[in-house]
């Protein structure tokens, strides 16, 4: 069967081989954390926390003030310094939570969700843990799972493609825990009695190494006996992962600037937000980190982090081994959709998927 896509497209130096085979490290911010109120499409958060108030890793700082809206909860255990406008990656300034990091990492204790949840419990589960679209819009996944008629939603799509270059965050992701995706895919299945399952993975690009085909192998195996759910392999073009794009791709119907995705009878949620709601329903385990790509040819190491919201971009540079010299340019994200920056005194947000640093400006060629 040939490589699923739709017409027209572009196919940009991806340059995923400077970090796809790097696996994910840990690491932690030095010092404060800064937590804006808004990392979502909706109405900012709003702080339910005070200066001097100690908080936990996952206590809930911020509460959604509207239905769309999401929730946010503390990445490390510290004290409140401030709640004061920061700047965010995109330049703007944000109400935010400023945290001194007491580095103890001391978790707010959540009771473990039962097994036997029903609908309605395991949404408010992924709107309590703050559970938003982690593939760049940041839209709350508990709206998008709540559409108005659930009958019609006949296919849900894990939007597997990363088709923005460079980025390799949800590779790592798919490498690396697919048997948690699994699960969080079939949560939202759970959902949608009436839905089909499909894991919509780029791979093979013309005259160039096929890029996830690891993690297709690994998927189409731990599928295989599984009869709502398949995997189904893209071609390897931008923008194979917009919403557009990759319904059409996985089920050929079209969807014009006035529909919603709901409206096709599809529900399509990137890995890594499949990822988190498994962990929320499954363990109440609030979206308080993430992973980043950091890359390009203006970095030293490029390497792919786990990264508590919060932490400064400043620290994923260190981290990765410094800026090259000679550096031009530095992107939130990736270089189709990114956004340049100015600084790297910024927090991650849940949005930010990579930072790139680029030793060469062909926007200003």
């Amino acid at each position: 069967m040939g490589k699923l896509t739709f017409k027209g497209g572009v196919h940009p130096y991806d340059g995923k081989e400077l970090s796809k085979d790097i696996p994910t490290r840990q690491i932690y911010p030095d010092g404060e954390v800064v937590i804006p109120v808004a990392q979502h499409i909706g109405a900012p958060a709003k702080p339910i926390v005070n200066v001097g108030d100690r908080v936990l890793v996952g206590q809930k700082i911020a509460e959604a003030n509207g239905f769309v809206s999401a929730n946010i909860h503390s990445s490390v255990s510290g004290t409140v310094k401030k709640i004061e406008q920061r700047l965010v990656p995109n330049g703007s300034k944000v109400l935010s939570v400023v945290i001194e990091n007491d580095e103890q990492y001391e978790k707010f204790e959540y009771e473990k969700p039962d097994d036997n949840l029903s609908r309605e419990e395991k949404i408010e589960l992924v709107k309590d843990c703050g559970v938003v679209g982690l593939g760049g819009a940041c839209f709350p996944t508990h709206v998008k799972l709540s559409p108005k008629e659930i009958d019609k939603i006949d296919y849900v799509i894990v939007n597997a493609a990363e088709c923005e270059p460079y980025i390799t965050a949800d590779y790592r992701r798919l490498k690396e825990q697919p048997k948690e995706v699994i699960e969080g895919l079939k949560i939202v299945l759970s959902l949608f009695e009436n839905a089909q399952g499909v894991i919509a993975v780029e791979n093979n690009k013309k005259d160039v190494i096929d890029n996830k085909p690891e993690a297709i192998a690994k998927l189409q195996y731990l599928t295989d006996s599984d009869p709502d759910i398949e995997v189904k392999v893209l071609k390897t073009k931008y923008p194979q992962g917009s919403e557009r794009h990759i319904i059409y791709a996985v089920t050929k119907r079209k969807i014009n600037s006035k529909m919603l995705p709901a409206d096709a009878g599809c529900i399509v949620d990137n890995v890594d937000t499949i990822y988190n709601i498994y962990n929320a329903v499954k363990f109440h385990k609030p979206l308080t980190e993430r992973i980043v790509t950091v890359s390009g040819d203006g970095i030293n190491t490029p390497s792919n982090f786990v990264v508590p919201i919060g932490t400064s971009h400043a620290k994923l540079v260190k981290e990765a081994g410094e800026l090259k010299d000679g550096v031009v340019k530095l992107i939130s994200g990736g270089p189709m959709m990114g956004q340049a920056m100015f600084s790297l005194d910024v927090p991650v947000i849940k949005g930010s998927s990579a930072l790139l640093a680029f030793l060469h400006d062909d926007v200003a060629d």
